[in-house]
């Protein structure tokens, strides 16, 4: 069984201040049916423009729509409760972003998986990041990424499965609760974001579309593989051991499994759509539109989904 990440104190009815009662000014981009105060934020239509301002939380959202793109401007500050940070599993504080997105408004499908580190942002603002930076590193070769939800390593998931990066970033690691309890309009579908080649991010309440993920039967390899944080340091021999679920490459893809691909997607109504999942993948780690890159390094043992990257390429090497 995976491990549901640990509630750090009782959830808050979260709220959502309207423009007017957080002092904004007058902005024409903004319709003035999508100015309502939501106690209800499911009350504003989020294909079109809008602004989500909270004077609890923080939050400074502003999506436009200007030629072929819709246009996310944000301080990255959800807009609801959250767990306690920092923590015992997570040492970092929440602070303000400056982000900018550019998702086109008119995506174009490829049909080839390609794997995107930051696959999408929610409605309010904050990015989906599903994997992380956390690896063991094997003496005999191998890398085995940690996945956020897993029983070996503590990363202070809150009950959003959510935790901050050392730059203050909250990012969603799966099923963002708290959002997902806001945008409920009591339909089984939920949207809850977009992915940056624009094909929309949906929740299914009733779990209605299953991934196509299960765990590998291949033994893992791997001689003296070690993690080390400032707090923790774990040494283990992997060989030979059963994938759990606790490393990425834990995980294979097979086609026609779920309903969904590798990339937690499936095509409704003639239009394709990615989703959040209870279960794994629980975010899309690779995209089928064409999207423009992150300038990030490429992560070590980084490749397709449903692959065995960690792995050397000529077999058990010391």
């Amino acid at each position: 069984m995976m491990k549901t990440p640990h509630f750090l104190f009782p959830l808050l009815l979260a709220a959502v201040c309207s423009l007017s009662s957080c002092g904004a000014s007058k902005d024409h981009h903004i319709p003035a049916r999508q100015r309502v105060p939501p106690a209800a934020l499911s009350a504003i239509d989020v294909s079109k423009p809008y602004q989500i301002r909270s004077r609890e939380y923080g939050t400074e959202t502003t999506v436009t729509i200007k030629g072929n793109y819709r246009l996310i401007k944000t301080n990255g500050l959800p807009n609801h409760a959250t767990g306690v940070f920092p923590n015992e599993g997570n040492p970092n504080s929440i602070s303000a972003q400056n982000r900018e997105y550019a998702i086109p408004l008119k995506p174009v499908f490829t049909g080839q998986p390609k794997w995107a580190r930051e696959p999408g942002v929610a409605v309010n603002g904050v990015k989906f990041e599903p994997e992380t930076a956390e690896r063991f590193v094997c003496e005999s070769g191998e890398v085995y990424r940690i996945e956020a939800v897993q029983d070996l390593l503590d990363m202070g998931l809150d009950y959003n499965h959510a935790h901050v990066q050392p730059t203050g970033a909250y990012h969603y690691h799966g099923v963002p609760t708290e959002l997902v309890n806001l945008l409920d309009k009591g339909q089984d579908l939920i949207l809850v974001g977009y992915a940056k080649d624009g094909f929309p991010i949906y929740y299914s309440k009733s779990g209605k579309y299953k991934p196509s993920y299960k765990l590998s039967a291949e033994p893992r390899t791997g001689d003296v593989c070690t993690y080390s944080n400032p707090k923790t340091h774990i040494t283990k021999d992997l060989n030979n051991s059963r994938p759990d679920g606790t490393f990425v490459s834990d995980w294979e893809y097979v086609a026609g499994l779920g309903d969904l691909d590798e990339c937690n997607g499936i095509e409704i109504n003639g239009s394709y759509a990615y989703f959040i999942t209870d279960e794994y993948p629980y975010v899309s780690r690779c995209l089928k539109g064409v999207f423009e890159e992150e300038h990030h390094p490429p992560r070590p043992g980084a490749g397709p989904p449903g692959q065995h990257p960690h792995r050397p390429a000529h077999g058990h090497h010391h």
